[in-house]
């Protein structure tokens, strides 16, 4: 055989291998365009459904935008009443302080009255503690220093019985000058 007749033989396969795969390709790129048809017309019927909401929408938007305006003057209305509010608690801030101020000099001078009337009261007793002490029998007392009561003289009347109704016999003790001493300082120190 002559070249020329092989390269001949071999181009005609290659023009039938090419024929067949260009139908292949034809073959795949028709199927291709079919699905894509039917993913159009999906798409088509989606978008004749979202057409009415897109339009219910736009009325929603129209009917909004009057309540929109509205809103800006809303929030500087508000922002006034903000500032108008943290002025007044910076107010109520300064009184509250001062009550506390006032509350606290009321506390110290409440605490001064208090010790004033309780070291006349401690002196008032004192006083009268020694009055009732000196008037009474020494027989009768008891003495700290000794801790233990006195002996009741055989000469002293027996006094009655008390009865059921009569509460509590009252009893007085003295104490020594160094005791009152003592007292004092134990209460100027509370």
């Amino acid at each position: 055989m002559d070249p020329l007749q092989i390269v001949l033989i071999v181009l005609v396969i290659a023009g039938i291998w090419a024929v067949v795969e260009l139908a292949l390709v034809l073959r795949r790129t028709r199927s291709t365009v079919d699905s894509l048809d039917t993913t159009l017309e999906g798409l088509n019927e989606t978008l004749a459904d979202t057409k009415p909401v897109i339009e219910k929408l736009d009325t929603v938007l129209d009917d909004i935008q009057p309540a929109l305006g509205q809103v800006e003057p809303l929030l500087k209305q508000g922002s006034i009443a903000i500032e108008a509010l943290s002025a007044d608690l910076i107010e109520v801030n300064g009184v509250l302080r001062d009550v506390s101020e006032v509350t606290g000099s009321m506390s110290s001078a409440s605490d001064a009255v208090s010790g004033i009337a309780t070291a006349a009261t401690e002196k008032v007793q004192k006083l009268f503690g020694k009055h009732r002490a000196a008037a009474s029998e020494p027989d009768h007392t008891l003495s700290e220093g000794e801790g233990e009561s006195a002996q009741e003289p055989a000469d002293a009347p027996d006094t009655p019985e008390p009865d059921a109704d009569v509460p509590h016999v009252q009893q007085y003790y003295t104490y020594s000058e160094s005791s009152d001493a003592s007292d004092s300082n134990r209460k100027d120190h509370e």
